[in-house]
């Protein structure tokens, strides 16, 4: 068997002894190793293909755990994981007890901070260093942000910070020019400017290395030169945004050239206060298929390497079927538009986008920035749409209370990924939107189980409410075995059987209640559509009977069930009420079949525990 370099290398402190040439191929051993781990488990990668180059030289120079090293967004990770000793568990990645898709201190002391969302990694680095200094710590901080995250304005306000001080932080701005869809907005070209203007950094370098090889004379007038070199920047390069907030700016950089990126990053790190790099790298370098497409092969299921092709054909998703049921909405009210935060692809909208382009705005990755700029839509008369991922929305929070519920705006959201999401664990499921929606006054929320009552759902949502109405449906495909018919205006089905005992619960869990209360002669089945305010049927149907389960798939806090029994109780209900949800932690990372087994949403749980009353105690539940 041919030897690796790659098969040495089980921690950081192992690149120290590798000559430049070893490190060009450990780097493409790298890249074979992505690709080919990644085709079985599913990840991100052109993103981490992207960045092969640059993490070697991050972990050559730097000394990480003591030298901390954040990444925002962490689906860029991946080879940072690799280089810290968590290579030969990579075939678990994603899964069930498996590595994380993204930076996890509790996995490793390599992983200075969590990383699952956007725009934080300034704010927390600059958090980092300035409590280091505090300590008397003269290790570094490095906080690796792609261009992407510079479209959330929380980077502003931890810039505005950050430059002001003198701590040992240092950004590496990762330009690729994409964050999941293709970036947007004024940022974005003017990074684009800075690129252009290399000839500035090219022109300095030359003259420097001259001067060096003059005798006599040559050092004295370089640093003549040198101490008035703003005078000529300012000329041929008219300063960057970075230095005028404080940073001392060096790049742009070939993200692919390894010396070059080692050179920048030790003169980083001997440069006093805060630093920004500035490293242009290709999304997807090294594989085909992911440089012609890197939106493609952002987040990817298994794939075929020879041909690029996924294991399973392509299927139909809620995402697509809100996307092109709001485009067809659209194509008869020209008042229709819809918004999106980098996310085009993912939440189904290129429909609209490539058939009513004036109508249609990606505001980059700024959920907060998108819900106000509804807002604004809805005052002149316009119907908005925002559709935004469930753990996404939890950013615009402050904007749905106060620019969009108390006017209030008729805005519209469509809550993608709601629900439990699976191998993205912690940091990407849409469990809590229903919690913190629904404590807000006059909101509406809808949460259909299939795609046709999706359709009327949107439907709904524009045209039957005023105010902030969401609609929420979960990732992947419609699976329904079990067809109700929708009664009382479509915001609740009611299949009604012999006996006392009610089981209630709404959107894609519907399937495994239905599933487990088939053979249950005495057992009826209501499912809820909307689920805030609660449907007064509901309520008035829900009293008729001595024992009633909720199934929720979300949090128990703040949730449907807790809702709807405290208003029962408070009708005069005199039965047992009990809600199985999402109760005190966090879910991790797993199959959604086998989370739902976990929380006992599974249809042999939920037939177990109607079954036993509510008294009984999973296995699963103890472990």
């Amino acid at each position: 068997m041919e030897h690796r370099i790659l098969d040495i290398i089980h921690s950081p402190r192992d690149l120290d002894r590798l000559s430049e040439s070893d490190l060009q191929l450990l780097a493409k051993e790298i890249r074979e190793f992505l690709i080919k781990s990644i085709s079985k488990t599913g990840g991100h990668l052109s993103s981490n293909l992207g960045v092969v180059e640059l993490t070697l030289a991050i972990h050559r120079i730097f000394r990480s755990p003591y030298d901390k090293i954040i990444w925002d967004v962490g689906h860029q990770s991946y080879v940072h994981k690799i280089l810290t000793g968590r290579k030969e568990r990579f075939d678990t990645l994603r899964q069930e007890d498996g590595l994380c898709g993204f930076p996890k201190p509790k996995e490793s002391i390599h992983d200075a901070f969590i990383g699952g969302h956007s725009s934080t990694s300034i704010s927390a680095g600059y958090g980092m260093a300035k409590a280091m200094s505090l300590k008397g710590d003269s290790h570094h901080v490095v906080a690796v942000i792609g261009d992407g995250s510079y479209t959330g304005g929380m980077v502003y306000e931890a810039m505005n910070n950050a430059g002001q001080s003198k701590n040992n932080l240092i950004v590496i701005l990762n330009q690729n020019n994409m964050s999941i869809s293709k970036n947007v907005g004024a940022f974005a070209k003017y990074l684009t400017s800075i690129r252009m203007k290399q000839g500035y950094h090219d022109f300095k370098k030359s003259v420097e290395k001259t001067l060096d090889h003059t005798p006599i004379i040559g050092k004295h007038l370089k640093n003549s030169i040198r101490s008035s070199k703003s005078v000529l920047k300012n000329v041929l390069y008219n300063s960057t945004f970075f230095e005028k907030m404080g940073f001392s700016y060096l790049g742009p950089v070939d993200g692919h050239d390894l010396p070059t990126l080692m050179e920048a990053l030790a003169t980083a790190k001997m440069m006093e206060g805060p630093v920004l790099v500035h490293v242009d790298t290709t999304k997807g370098k090294g594989y085909c298929y992911a440089e012609e497409n890197p939106g493609a092969y952002h987040g990817i299921s298994c794939f075929d390497v020879e041909t690029g092709n996924p294991d399973v054909a392509a299927q139909d998703s809620y995402s697509n079927v809100f996307g092109r049921a709001l485009s067809r909405f659209a194509g008869t009210d020209q008042s229709i538009c819809a918004i999106t935060a980098a996310m085009k692809y993912g939440t189904g909208l290129q429909h609209f986008a490539s058939r009513y382009r004036s109508r249609f705005f990606d505001v980059g990755i700024a959920e907060q920035h998108a819900v106000t700029f509804a807002c604004g839509l809805a005052s002149q008369g316009m119907k908005p749409v925002f559709a935004v991922y469930s753990s996404f929305l939890q950013r615009g929070y402050d904007q749905i209370i106060h620019d969009a519920s108390i006017e209030p705006q008729h805005i519209v959201l469509g809550i993608d990924r709601a629900g439990i999401v699976g191998d993205d664990g912690e940091t990407h499921q849409g469990v809590f939107d229903v919690s913190f929606l629904s404590t807000i006054p006059n909101i509406t929320i809808y949460s259909p189980e299939s795609y046709a009552e999706l359709e009327m759902s949107l439907q709904k949502a524009l045209y039957d409410h005023d105010g902030v109405v969401a609609v929420r449906y979960p990732r992947g495909s419609e699976k329904i075995s079990h067809r109700l018919v929708c009664k009382d205006k479509g915001n609740l089905v009611f299949e009604k059987k012999p006996g006392k005992t009610l089981v209630i619960t709404y959107g894609r869990l519907t399937e495994q209640v239905c599933r487990a209360a088939e053979d249950l002669p005495n057992v009826s089945v209501m499912k809820l559509i909307r689920i805030t305010p609660l449907p007064e049927q509901a309520l008035q149907t829900a009293m008729e009977y001595e024992q009633i389960f909720f199934f929720e798939e979300g949090m128990k806090n703040g949730g449907i069930g807790q809702q709807m029994m405290c208003k029962l109780y408070e009708q005069g209900f005199q039965g047992r009420f009990q809600v199985t949800a999402i109760e005190g932690e966090f879910i991790r990372q797993g199959a959604v079949e086998k989370v739902f087994c976990r929380y006992g949403l599974d249809a042999a749980s939920i037939r177990e525990t109607i079954e036993c009353g509510g008294n009984c105690e999973r296995e699963n539940q103890k472990n």
